[in-house]
């Protein structure tokens, strides 16, 4: 167990990016009725992944870490969850079989409410008003009322993330991902795209593969691993009271473990060493996730993931890349040297969205080609330092959404207007992720086809 550690020890720590409350009271009230509530994932279930993600920390694997940019209370929907789990799964299978490594999921779903921002006030027409801080703390509507921050918020995170769960656990669990239905996970707006008949011959593929081992007799029913797949839950963990509330002692260990996601990750304004979110992260026993953006200097890396991962577990820290494509080469590498003379065990991931948000058309938007160019330089950078790129962090949706431009189905910075419907910051649609994961593929696949020749001499 960390040392000096509680569930509440962070609140003694500055803190940044928490939302001021003006009924404390009626806040304490809700954080201690959540408290008595189920959880919503188990410690069984983080070791698990932890696992999982070892083996990428050993280039045995590769993360595809996805979903919303923010979650909202309106759009929550079976049909919205279905969507984005097809799209997910598509990735995933055009990676697994370009790669051809196991693919560990995790999708930004189930809790993904609090949002970071640049600034505690927003101005429209000469008006102020605090800040959109995500569904779980006000809402986005621009008034007075709907921006007070509100613990009742939390209420509703809770139950939408428990409906949300038991959806995505049956379709991971109940058939749904069943490789016969390869096929069957294609978005309607897709099919007529460039991705859409690439999709369909890999699938194709696949279901021969598939058509031959049921002749051998290998099938879904006596391999469950053809008909289930694992799939974990992730978020930002922003709003730390609300997380305290979730953090249970595991029967089994003794252990303390976040139960409101499998997965949780400190943004790139809350990772200040000696600050809040590092001191309740460093007690949990979750695997976590840790931003790395351009500010961040190699020493106070090493500092932060000696407090995070003392032990110096695989699989327990995934880092986050966040740079802008014209920023990855002047800072990513010094990071990874850092790490390597240091032998830090970590999983390194690219975040390709984040540090490439422009403004067209009054419009945030984020260019295909920059996320594109992001996602090159990080695996060209890990293949010249000899490391693995572990992983991708994305945001994307399965609706037929205008938010980022450009794809080979090209969204213009006029199409934006068109279906921009994204709570906080520009996402994927399902064919732009698509093309992505497709992309990725041949990447991974050339940089196995090198390492092959490098082998064989």
């Amino acid at each position: 167990m960390a040392q000096n550690w509680t569930p509440s020890s962070w609140r003694q720590k500055p803190i940044q990016q928490l939302p001021e409350f003006p009924d404390k009271a009626a806040l304490a009230a809700t954080e201690a009725q959540l408290a008595t509530f189920p959880p919503l994932v188990f410690a069984g279930e983080a070791r698990r992944l932890k696992k999982q993600l070892a083996s990428v920390a050993e280039g045995n694997a590769f993360l595809l870490q996805g979903g919303d940019c923010a979650e909202s209370f309106v759009e929550h929907g079976a049909d919205n969850i279905r969507d984005f789990f097809r799209s997910f799964l598509q990735m995933a299978v055009v990676l697994t079989y370009g790669a051809q490594l196991p693919v560990v999921k995790v999708g930004r779903i189930a809790g993904q409410f609090a949002k970071p921002r640049s600034s505690n006030v927003e101005v429209q027409g000469g008006v102020e008003l605090p800040s959109y801080r995500g569904d779980i703390i006000n809402g986005i509507e621009f008034s007075p009322e709907s921006r007070i921050p509100d613990p009742e918020r939390q209420m509703m995170a809770y139950r939408q993330s428990a409906a949300t769960l038991n959806l995505l656990r049956a379709f991971a669990m109940g058939g749904y991902a069943n490789l016969e239905n390869v096929h069957k996970w294609m978005l309607g707006f897709v099919k007529d795209s460039p991705q859409g008949e690439r999709y369909r011959k890999l699938a194709d593929r696949i279901s021969e593969t598939m058509d031959f081992m049921t002749a051998i007799g290998i099938t879904s029913e006596n391999q469950p691993s053809l008909r289930e797949t694992d799939f974990f839950t992730s978020h930002e963990a922003l709003l730390l009271g609300y997380e305290e509330a979730f953090t249970r002692v595991d029967s089994t260990s003794g252990d303390w473990y976040a139960t409101s996601g499998h997965m949780l990750w400190i943004g790139d304004r809350t990772r200040q060493l000696d600050h809040a979110h590092v001191e309740y992260f460093r007690g949990i026993k979750n695997p976590i996730g840790l931003k790395c953006g351009p500010s961040l200097q190699p020493d106070n890396l090493i500092e932060l993931i000696d407090a995070l991962n003392p032990a110096n577990e695989a699989g327990r820290l995934t880092l986050i890349c966040r740079f802008g494509h014209d920023k990855v080469a002047e800072n990513l590498p010094k990071l990874i040297r850092a790490v390597e003379r240091e032998g830090k065990k970590v999983v390194w991931s690219c975040d390709p969205m984040h540090g490439n948000t422009i403004t067209l058309n009054n419009y945030k938007t984020r260019p295909f080609e920059r996320i594109l160019s992001e996602v090159e330089s990080f695996f060209q950078i890990h293949r010249a330092e000899g490391t693995h790129p572990g992983g991708i962090h994305i945001e994307m949706t399965g609706k037929d959404v205008t938010e980022c431009t450009g794809g080979a189905r090209a969204v213009s910075a006029g199409d934006l207007q068109d279906r921009y419907h994204t709570h906080c910051d520009p996402r994927l649609n399902a064919d732009q992720a698509l093309e992505l994961a497709f992309l990725l593929a041949e990447r991974m696949k050339s940089g196995r086809d090198e390492k092959r020749m490098v082998v064989n001499g």
